[in-house]
């Protein structure tokens, strides 16, 4: 089978052909049509995070099919099943995260594409308990987009537990941003669109942002401001100090929805203690989302509520798309389609 493989920090991935996997036992075998590119998947490769992956490895965490083979003892997925495979790759199950509604913080988690090889390529094996059936009326190119960038903003919306009316900035828009003004206007915000590009604001317009700012050419603090501040800023964007600027747009009483992951030599993000303490701000970690939240995800898009912007590209043509992604030239997701 084609896969891009990692073989190197400080090399561009390479197409190889490997040999097609062998489900194991409660494993289920996956022909990948479809698989998204996510800014996870270049941190990996580029080793950006303290927790590394080890290479030789396979990226990829937004991969859908149909399951072409299952190991012994699988029972919850069948030959001909078309299911995601997200982030959370497996879970233990038993500890009191897994138990109580957030697997997404199991201490014991493998990561699809990172700590497991994932679905940048032909075929993947993945735990028959943690791939997710994708509903018919969904296409495989939109279910991958939605299998991480799509259920990662609705997470983000769901914990920051947002009012009708609130006022929602979303730092960020492209391939998870223009998802979470979606997600954001479904629960009833006024949405505030935050980004350096027109292109990706008139996008957010499009799909139902109340007010755009460019913060290329506007400081978007004061501009927030003079909106009445923000009941919920959600940071999609990867730098600090843009952390730090939806922080203070907040209005009292706000949360600071903390979702993009920098690389680790970018630094730490700088909160004050008297504004956070005085203003009573929550600031709020939001990671990835669980397996019911993916399947929400996907019933919302079934039912016609939400739209994904993505252009279609070939595995061959992955470093290109990493370049692409890393220099803003795309407008939202990249989805290798096979």
């Amino acid at each position: 089978m084609k896969a891009a493989v990692v073989t190197s920090f400080t090399e561009p991935l390479e197409i190889q052909d490997r040999p097609v996997p062998t489900p194991e036992s409660g494993q289920v075998l996956v022909r990948i049509e479809a698989s998204g590119l996510c800014h996870t998947d270049i941190h990996a490769a580029h080793g950006d995070w303290p927790v590394k992956p080890t290479p030789p490895f396979i990226p990829g965490h937004e991969g859908v099919g149909i399951v072409e083979a299952v190991g012994d003892g699988v029972t919850a997925r069948a030959v001909g099943d078309r299911v995601a495979l997200p982030w959370l790759g497996h879970a233990c199950g038993h500890c009191d995260y897994c138990i109580t509604g957030w697997e997404t913080l199991c201490e014991a988690q493998q990561n699809t594409g990172y700590s497991i090889d994932g679905s940048f390529a032909e075929y993947a094996v993945a735990d028959a308990e943690y791939v997710v059936p994708v509903p018919a009326g969904v296409s495989a190119h939109d279910a991958a987009p939605l299998t991480c960038a799509g259920v990662t903003t609705y997470k983000a919306v769901k914990v920051a537990h947002i009012k009708p009316t609130e006022k929602v900035a979303v730092f960020g828009i492209g391939g998870l941003g223009h998802l979470a003004v979606q997600y954001a206007k479904i629960v009833g915000a006024t949405v505030i669109a935050v980004d350096v590009d027109d292109d990706k604001l008139a996008l957010a317009t499009e799909l139902g942002a109340d007010h755009v700012i460019n913060a290329g050419v506007t400081n978007p603090v004061p501009a927030i401001e003079a909106l009445g501040g923000c009941d919920v800023a959600i940071v999609l964007a990867v730098i600090p100090s843009v952390f730090e600027g939806a922080f203070a747009s907040l209005r009292r009483g706000g949360r600071l929805v903390c979702v993009g992951l920098p690389p680790e030599t970018d630094g730490p993000m700088s909160l004050p203690i008297f504004p956070t303490v005085l203003k009573g701000i929550s600031v709020i970690g939001s990671i990835v989302g669980t397996r019911q939240d993916l399947a929400e995800v996907f019933a919302l898009h079934a039912a016609g509520r939400t739209r994904v912007v993505a252009e279609t590209r070939k595995l061959d043509e992955v470093n290109t798309s990493i370049d692409d992604v890393l220099q803003g030239a795309t407008t939202a997701r990249i989805v290798f389609e096979f």
